[in-house]
């Protein structure tokens, strides 16, 4: 029999009966968001929605993300993570199933799809920190970047391709109502692999019981994640350069992308379907390559570094006039972009001390959901006020000195030397045993 050891790096988390069963779960849920994702736009306009209604439908999403993250980061620390997921597979199996029941049935309302919207994004906040919090208590620390690399793979093959492939293909030979079933049916299977995973053996005491987790608690446990947070360089500097990033490039790829794709190089839907799949297949091969590697003496320089000019692509496309240029830039975004994600999931799990993992994993992610309406709100006047190529290169550039003034502010050099986070059992152990309580040096 192969042992874990003699596996690819990529495929030893999979030497766990208990990682097998939440792969096959994250990859099922990503696979139903992905459905829904396209469903429900068409559900929009099955309803004889239009544009102004679609834009509702995902600013809800985006609000139930952003209220329920930092919320789902305090449950994360304080309950079983795996209960967490079951019960946002539910909750989405339920929303679901009545959206795509009651469009069969012909008695869908847009109030009803509203709901399903706002849980969606509820479901979606909450289930990052739960995820992130939960994977150390299944593999080893030692296995945790692979397993990183297999999440950054399966997130835009499931979610991205896979998903809305498949919802199209339904809604083609179907409706939007069977596609948003198919949805609920990948919930429910989901949450069954969860159920499969028996109970996990937490390595940290929970900050409290669920009983007690009340208005005053939570706060009481964001402020202690957010203190954490501001005493810490590493993580400091990493989310305020996110923040920079997030608002400099979201609204230039979300919006403006395909306008400039139209108007430069007469461009349609098709070619910037292209273009998204040319993003999520850079962001899967190098999720895979990341995964695969051992973890670098200068982790942190090269996450930072590679972040720090992830954005000079979209100067390609400030004078791209051929698809095939928008194309190719979309692909160097996608792996500059997840490449060094597998790093920063690895590096939240083996150096952010347990108890506190899924608070400081939401605050992450607030900081993604927070800013994206703001980036898709002011890259419209901005591009008017200054057009299209200024937009593009001024999103390209900002980013790079940002990223070397957050690294030079957080003596990240020095950092990676004093908290090495090699694969070898020695330093592992130390590592591990350390906590990273020290940071605050």
């Amino acid at each position: 029999m192969t042992s874990q050891a003699d596996l690819p790096k990529v495929l030893r988390p999979f030497g766990t009966r208990q990682y097998r069963w939440l792969a096959a779960g994250l990859a099922l849920a990503l696979f139903g968001d992905g459905i829904w994702l396209i469903a429900v736009v068409w559900q929009v306009i099955d309803l004889g929605g239009g544009p102004a209604q679609v834009s509702l439908v995902s600013a809800t999403t985006a609000v139930g993300m952003l209220v329920s993250s930092l919320a789902g980061g305090v449950l994360a620390d304080r309950v079983s993570q795996r209960l967490i997921t079951i019960g946002l597979e539910a909750t989405k199996l339920v929303a679901f199933a009545s959206v795509g029941v009651a469009a069969m049935a012909g008695v869908l309302t847009f109030g009803h799809l509203l709901f399903a919207a706002l849980l969606s994004g509820i479901t979606t906040g909450m289930y990052y920190p739960a995820y992130s919090a939960l994977l150390p208590n299944v593999v080893e620390a030692a296995h945790l970047q692979a397993a990183n690399g297999v999440e950054g793979f399966m997130r835009p093959v499931f979610n991205q391709a896979a998903g809305p492939m498949i919802a199209g293909v339904v809604i083609g030979m179907a409706a939007p109502g069977q596609a948003v079933v198919l949805a609920g049916i990948a919930s429910a299977l989901s949450g069954w692999c969860y159920v499969a995973m028996g109970p996990v053996t937490h390595r940290r005491e929970p900050v409290g019981s669920a009983d007690s987790f009340g208005a005053r608690a939570a706060v009481s446990d964001i402020a202690e994640g957010v203190r954490y947070m501001l005493r810490t360089p590493w993580l400091w500097a990493t989310l305020f350069f996110a923040t920079v990033l997030v608002l400099a490039t979201m609204g230039p790829i979300e919006v403006l992308v395909p306008f400039a794709l139209r108007d430069r190089a007469g461009g349609d839907a098709g070619d910037h379907s292209l273009v998204l799949m040319a993003f999520g297949a850079g962001a899967a091969i190098a999720s895979l390559t990341f995964a695969s590697i051992p973890m670098p003496r200068r982790y942190l320089t090269l996450m930072l570094g590679v972040w720090g000019v992830s954005s000079v692509p979209l100067v390609i496309m400030a004078f791209a006039d051929r698809t095939w240029m928008f194309v190719a830039a979309a692909f160097v975004l996608g792996v500059l972009f997840d490449g060094p994600m597998v790093i920063w999931g690895t590096l939240l799990q083996r150096r952010v001390p347990p108890h506190l993992l899924g608070r400081v994993a939401s605050l992450d992610f607030f900081v993604s959901v927070a800013l994206l309406p703001v980036s898709m709100a002011i890259v419209a006047p901005v591009s008017h006020a200054i057009g299209y190529p200024a937009t593009f290169i001024l999103a390209g550039l900002l980013p790079v000195p940002c990223a070397l003034v957050f690294y030079l502010a957080a003596r990240l050099w020095r950092d990676e030397i004093e908290h090495p986070l090699r694969d070898e059992p020695g330093i592992e152990v130390s590592v591990a045993a350390r906590g990273d309580h020290e940071v605050c040096q």
